[in-house]
């Protein structure tokens, strides 16, 4: 069991690298903190029983952010965590736009944080957009994808990525109402190889000319999530098993 852990953060290669030096009134995003935040806030569990993924595949574990946003103070954290990492990240963005619905929330909250910190607020001079959920069936691009279009240039966010088709469901919004799309975050990767064999950075980059940068992934937090909560001994086997399926990495 000791060594489950181990061997599960073995299947992953790459590293996130983040700044930790303090940047204005704005401290530089802080992978440890953010990685501690997640855990600690059940963000990453387990089932006995598989479940199916928005995505459709089945897993017997879950990363899901529902707890965190559905509470002012956790949400409020958590967008300062996103805008620090965009901070250190972009150095140009006007807009951040939340993945509907799962990053809806922490997508406006960063939006106005977003706003504040460069100083030039007032009437008229910064957007909190929305992505419709449900596009209206008529009416221009801009109105029928969004509640209140993204100006400029914008990073799309979105909460737990898997195959990658709800963003890229987004990103087509955009393409249609001819916005600047400047970049792809994640709070949460799950790290999975597609149907199509490409991982989803390799595909958005492929498809949009876009980089994909995620705020955590499986590798690092899938490990300390199993020693923190120590499953039943079949569920362990079982998301083993769920890492081998979805390759997520070749030496198993």
């Amino acid at each position: 069991m000791d060594d489950v852990p181990l061997s599960i953060g073995a299947f992953y290669s790459s590293n996130l690298e983040v700044g930790l030096q303090e940047t204005g009134v704005v401290m530089a995003f802080n992978q440890s903190a953010f990685n501690d935040f997640l855990l600690e806030h059940d963000v990453v569990g387990f089932f006995e029983k598989p479940i199916h993924l928005k995505s459709e595949r089945i897993s017997h574990w879950y990363a899901n952010w529902r707890h965190v946003s559905s509470d002012a103070y956790l949400l409020d954290q958590l967008s300062d965590f996103v805008v620090s990492f965009l901070r250190d990240q972009f150095l140009n963005i006007e807009s951040i736009l939340g993945v509907p619905e799962g990053a809806s929330k922490v997508g406006i909250l960063s939006s106005y944080k977003w706003a504040k910190l460069q100083g030039t607020l007032k009437k008229g001079s910064h957007v909190i957009p929305m992505g419709r959920a449900m596009p209206k069936a008529h009416g221009d691009a801009k109105d029928r994808f969004f509640v209140g279009s993204p100006v400029g240039p914008t990073v799309v966010l979105e909460d737990v990525t898997t195959t990658g088709m709800s963003v890229m469901g987004l990103l087509d919004h955009m393409k249609t109402a001819e916005l600047s799309m400047v970049g792809v975050v994640t709070l949460f990767d799950r790290m999975e190889i597609r149907d199509d064999g490409l991982k989803v950075p390799q595909k958005i980059k492929e498809k949009y000319g876009l980089p994909f940068l995620a705020m955590s992934r499986a590798d690092e937090i899938l490990p300390r999530a199993l020693k923190r909560y120590a499953p039943s001994e079949s569920v362990v086997t079982s998301v083993m098993a769920d890492v081998k399926q979805y390759r997520q990495g070749a030496h198993v």
